[in-house]
């Protein structure tokens, strides 16, 4: 037969019957062994080259269908699948079935410095599905503003990204879902249930203390101290027995509380003296706090236009300068704090002058409504875009505690001058701003009335007893740390 023709006599030990006689009985025996050991040969081959023709992008298989050398060994020609047999759409991309059993979804947390790249290159997708997916509109917007700690849920099958899902917010769910043309988004809002709570406190030891106690949140305590800043000083003019009474909201969601919601209505008793403070938004949107007659809460003026850790100096028209060893007026008040402590402006206005002053050091001067002017000194340096004729609103950063100038530590040197008169900042009576218009006034005492009446029928809360003189039970009531520096002006 013709394939003994091929075997060289030279190279392969056949034996002689076969190579003289090929139609011999011998030669009818050897064939099939010899068939057997070339097909072992290339089966073993296969096998041996079968790894790398399956990572092979050319030779590759889908996944799907892939079968190994021992499977198709144990199956019939029918039983081997093919792409188009149990996979129609294998050259397409995945697109999530829901009638099929729920994806596990995955967690991930944003780690600090992270942006949207640096999250998919750690879930090991490409750009190409970052860009996909940041293309589905607004809604894409927001992952460009994750914190550190926010969480981002997500599914994967065969390591394609099928859906991606953030919370923003309790209550609301954005959604990234695959399609055959890129990812669809879509917003999901599920409605919290709100419940209104009331608490109070006695303060004995500092505010935070005292709302802690009382069930408040760090958050609610600032939000309170927003509320009163302009009446009240905080850092300065609390006392022992000052109490506190805070109507507010409470949001849940499936029985389980998400956030705090909105403080409804408020009352803080400071030195005897009672304020307090409702909530009301007008029939164009706009909400703030008021006073029972409808005076705005926010006054024209903050009390304090900085963090501090002590007052160092007060206002005093006959002080003896410390440096200059004269009796020379102390105009202002001077707050303690450390070197690069944002300094705040106290209210709307107009930068007069921001530069070097003499013994003032860097200072910054605002012209309020033309009756009010407010100086602040010893600046280390001033805030970007700071000169004259700039237009500021109230708690605009202007610059940024220091000691330049006539000052042996850092300090802010304050003054508040009425119509050119220098008065004491921590006394003087700040103006206030315009009542409630005539047009809201019957809507605010219908949407105000019940609140404050709740307020009203409230039981009063127990009063310390004060046998100590009032400026020993002074408090910080943030718990600033004394500093014990001297600092002068």
């Amino acid at each position: 037969m013709s394939y003994i023709k091929d075997i060289d006599p030279n190279s392969a030990r056949v034996p002689s019957a076969v190579a003289q006689t090929p139609t011999s009985a011998t030669s009818m025996h050897t064939m099939p062994l010899l068939s057997a050991s070339i097909l072992m040969t290339a089966w073993v081959s296969f096998a041996w080259l079968y790894p790398a023709l399956e990572n092979d992008s050319i030779h590759s298989i889908n996944r799907d269908i892939d079968l190994s050398i021992r499977q198709v060994n144990r199956l019939g020609n029918d039983d081997v699948p093919t792409p188009m047999r149990n996979n129609p759409s294998a050259n397409k991309s995945l697109v999530l079935d829901k009638t099929e059993e729920p994806i596990p979804w995955r967690i991930l947390t944003v780690q600090q410095g992270e942006n949207m790249s640096l999250i998919f290159k750690r879930i090991k997708q490409s750009p190409a599905v970052l860009h996909a997916l940041m293309s589905t509109g607004e809604h894409a917007d927001e992952l460009m503003h994750l914190m550190p700690g926010d969480r981002i849920n997500y599914q994967l099958v065969n390591n394609q990204l099928m859906a991606l899902r953030i919370d923003p917010e309790p209550g609301t769910t954005l959604l990234f879902e695959k399609a055959p043309d890129g990812f669809t988004s879509q917003m999901i809002i599920t409605e919290l249930t709100t419940a209104t709570r009331d608490v109070q406190g006695v303060i004995t030891d500092s505010l935070f203390l005292a709302g802690q106690r009382a069930g408040l949140s760090d958050n609610l305590i600032m939000r309170l101290v927003e509320i009163y800043g302009w009446d009240i000083d905080f850092a300065l003019e609390i006392r022992q027995g000052d109490h506190f009474r805070v109507f507010y909201e409470e949001q849940f969601l499936d029985g389980e509380k998400v956030r705090d919601g909105n403080i409804l209505v408020a009352e803080f008793v400071n030195k005897g003296k009672s304020y307090r403070a409702v909530r009301y938004t007008n029939p164009e949107g706009e909400t703030g706090f008021f006073t029972e007659q409808g005076f705005g809460m926010r006054k024209a003026f903050l009390r304090t236009p900085v963090k501090f850790n002590r007052i160092s100096s007060l206002f005093n028209p006959n002080r003896k300068h410390p440096i200059l060893n004269t009796i020379r007026a102390h105009k202002g008040v001077d707050y303690a704090a450390p070197t690069g402590t944002p300094v705040k402006a106290t209210g709307d206005g107009t930068v007069m002058s921001a530069g070097r002053n003499g013994g003032y050091g860097n200072a910054v001067i605002i012209r309020h409504a033309g009756t009010y002017e407010t100086l602040y000194a010893h600046l280390s340096r001033f805030a970007k875009g700071m000169t004259r004729g700039k237009h500021v609103r109230q708690g605009d950063i202007i610059g940024y505690v220091g000691q330049t100038g006539l000052a042996s530590g850092p300090h802010l040197h304050y003054e508040f001058r009425v119509n050119g008169v220098h008065r004491n900042p921590l006394t003087v009576e700040l103006p206030k701003t315009l009542p409630i218009p005539d047009k809201y006034r019957q809507h605010f005492q219908a949407q105000t009335g019940e609140l404050i009446a709740k307020l009203s029928a409230s039981e009063p809360v127990p009063i310390a007893n004060r046998d100590s003189p009032d400026q020993d039970n002074l408090i910080l009531a943030l718990k600033e740390k004394d500093s014990r520096s001297t600092t002068v002006h």
